[in-house]
């Protein structure tokens, strides 16, 4: 009777039998930090906001409904799960903790009930004949050290061998380094879906169970009151586990096997078809940018509910623009690796597959810039621009195309104030879409004219109007109402088969925007468009134009090629610059990581390397760390060897932290290879 008695409110509405002292504790507030091992996917793992997540977040959600408790998470270094590690860092709770009986009697913990059932297994390459008497190696997990006491108790003749992580483990068994794993199978399954590890199999030879549970960090010499707090919160998730039916925690381990499943990645697709990918790496790069891009607007989605229907239809643009061309490209290497060789085919596979690159590498810069501009993190310069001169570019640049097309092409001026204070390239960037556009939707025969004058505007400024005016196929009024926005295009029988972003405009208009201007379209279908370019510029003082000075050329001398260094830790693009550049002639080292490049140049002989290609993001040392250690160093060489960063990071912040860490010049992935050759040249 005291006993229900002592039952608080909560308990009484939640039909959990917490006592007032457990109440207490639960409305004492306290957030409890949760220690979790981040390589244990579907168990627990980081996700990508950098919390917890998988079988033991749910779990911990569902504790957290039932009881009341709040908790907190935070990763465990893997190697540093020691009982004072624990208690230095202020760990209250740790999640996927192994229930045996040796737990049970530790000092210093508390466990729980077991949450999650399932049993362990061995992982072993194809083939392997189990014998529990054998000296086999196993590879341990540095954060599974209770399996150790485990298996020496069980298969005392087994040697452990300590690597960093899971994944670490797998890739010693896969290269003979070690023999077996013994692992949860749950999360031995997960793994096994990665094509490298095709040749191991899950072995069902043993029976251990792999109970896990939540363990308190208890002081060793703690207060009564101290340990009494330990057990109360202990007592409190037992009660709440106890609340969860098994049909519940099998939903939670099925949910977080669907959402975490192993997700075929672009790098397993080279590993199996690496021979052939050879040749198109570097659109494949391309394509996990994007898809990581598209997920980027996908979260964004999730955040602001008011956009969720406009990043839905995003997301499904971005999806067909990356899968077409995506689905040719793996034609063409089905079609090359049935063909190879028959040089013919192979040379028209291989152009097809350049244009399909060109056209992921122009969708890629094109969802650049509409990030940065919706954001308003694009830097637009006020610099003198000569308008006269830029005129004369853009007709330049247009005017293969239009005669091709037999278009009536011209650019009229009435220009009164021929340098103006603005971004030459932005200016140039709209003015060269809309003539594509007018070009692309114009039959042959018709005609392009544009028309640009200026005037003073309110705050005297210099308003530049610029009309580009066509006869082409037109725009229905439904249509010029969303003609701005991403991935929009009107299909007809003028433009059929011209393949396009559909972000061309929605970027243009953009940038007149942030130039402090406009873009407008009136068109009439079937009777043509005129698209007007207002902005405004500052008048600027009448420039001379900096002479070109040519560099002297020693008729008859072919300069000696430098030697290259490659800094570079993926495997696939360090194979294609090295060969790439041996056959250009130069010879090449590569090696993987930022400290490697430090230690290759420092051990070699003065003036053996000319030039360092220095990929930005590698393990060890990174590379602009890397740049700034070659600097620093005392040779005479340390300041004139040329290092180049090549990296797929191409914000300005990262250009500016290359050229500050020492690096002479910047060279964007996916690398245009002409260009490179003539840097480092």
């Amino acid at each position: 009777m005291s006993n229900l008695c002592g039952l608080t409110a909560r308990a009484q509405e939640t039909g959990v039998p917490f006592t007032e002292e457990e109440q207490a504790y639960i409305e004492s507030g306290k957030a409890l930090k949760v220690g979790y091992v981040s390589d244990r996917k579907p168990i627990s793992f980081k996700d990508e906001n950098g919390e917890l997540g998988g079988v033991s977040r749910k779990i911990f959600d569902r504790l957290a409904d039932i009881s009341g408790l709040k908790f907190e998470y935070a990763e465990i270094p893997a190697g540093d799960i020691t009982y004072d590690y624990l208690i230095e860092a202020g760990y209250d709770l740790v999640t996927s903790v192994e229930y045996n009986e040796e737990n049970k009697k530790a000092r210093g913990i508390l466990i729980s009930e077991p949450y999650l059932s399932n049993r362990k297994v061995i992982v072993a390459k194809e083939g392997l004949r189990f014998n529990s008497d054998e000296k086999f190696k196993v590879a341990i997990s540095t954060g599974s050290q209770t399996i150790k006491k485990v298996i020496t108790a069980k298969y005392p003749n087994f040697q452990m061998v300590d690597y960093p992580s899971m994944e670490a483990c797998l890739d010693a068994v896969n290269k003979g380094k070690a023999d077996l794993i013994i692992q949860n199978q749950y999360v031995a399954e997960y793994w096994l879906y990665k094509p490298i590890y095709r040749d191991m199999l899950v072995i069902p030879v043993m029976e251990m169970k792999d109970q896990l549970c939540f363990s308190a960090v208890t002081p060793l010499e703690g207060t009564a009151e101290e340990l009494k707090e330990e057990e109360l919160l202990i007592s409190i998730i037992d009660k709440s586990i106890a609340q969860m039916s098994d049909a519940e925690v099998s939903g939670y381990i099925i949910s977080s096997a669907l959402e975490n499943m192993y997700e075929y990645s672009v790098s397993d697709f080279a590993y199996q078809y690496r021979y052939i990918l050879i040749v198109s790496g570097i659109a494949l790069v391309l394509i996990i940018v994007l898809v990581c891009l598209s997920l980027r607007f996908r979260l964004r989605s999730i955040h602001l509910r008011a956009e969720a229907k406009a990043k839905g239809d995003f997301l499904s643009m971005m999806s067909h623009e990356i899968r077409t061309p995506l689905n040719g490209l793996i034609s063409l290497y089905y079609l090359m690796s049935q063909n190879i060789d028959d040089k013919d085919k192979m040379t028209e596979y291989l152009a097809q597959s350049s244009e399909v690159s060109q056209y992921l590498l122009s969708l890629l810069n094109n969802i650049l810039d509409m990030s940065k501009l919706q954001e308003n993190q694009m830097d637009i310069e006020s610099k003198p621009v000569d308008l006269n001169l830029l005129f004369e570019t853009v007709e330049t640049v247009e005017k293969g195309s239009m005669e091709s097309k037999k278009i009536d092409f011209c650019i009229e001026t009435d220009i009164l104030y021929p340098v103006v204070l603005g971004d030459a390239v932005r200016i140039k960037q709209v003015m060269l879409n809309l003539l594509d556009n007018a070009c692309k939707y114009t039959a042959n025969g018709g005609y392009v004219h544009v028309k640009a004058s200026q005037s003073r505007d309110e705050n005297g400024d210099v308003l530049t109007e610029i009309n580009v005016t066509d006869n082409g196929h037109g725009m229905s009024e439904e249509f010029q109402k969303k003609i701005f926005m991403p991935f929009t295009q009107e299909r007809n029988t003028v433009s059929q088969g011209n393949q396009g972003t559909g972000l061309g405009l929605s970027i243009c208009a953009l940038l007149a925007e942030n130039m402090g201007g406009s873009l407008k379209v009136e068109s009439r279908l079937n009777e043509g468009s005129r698209f007007t370019f207002v902005f405004p510029a500052k008048e600027a003082e009448i420039f001379e134009k900096d002479s070109i000075k040519k560099q002297d050329v020693n008729d008859g001398a072919e300069n000696e090629k430098p030697r290259v260094l490659v800094a570079e830790d993926n495997e696939l693009n360090a194979q294609l610059l090295v060969e790439v550049l041996k056959e250009e002639g130069f010879e090449v080292k590569h090696v993987k990581d930022g400290k490697q490049a430090v230690e290759a140049f420092c051990g070699s002989a003065i003036g053996e390397y000319g030039v360092i290609l220095m990929d930005l993001l590698m393990p060890e040392m990174n590379g602009f760390d890397a740049a700034l250690a070659i600097r620093a160093s005392k040779r005479p060489d340390a300041g004139t060897v040329k290092i180049f960063a090549s990296t797929a990071n191409t914000m300005p912040e990262d250009q500016k932290r290359a050229f500050e860490s020492g690096m002479d010049d910047f060279i964007a992935k996916p690398i245009n290879i002409r260009e490179l050759l003539e840097k480092i040249s």
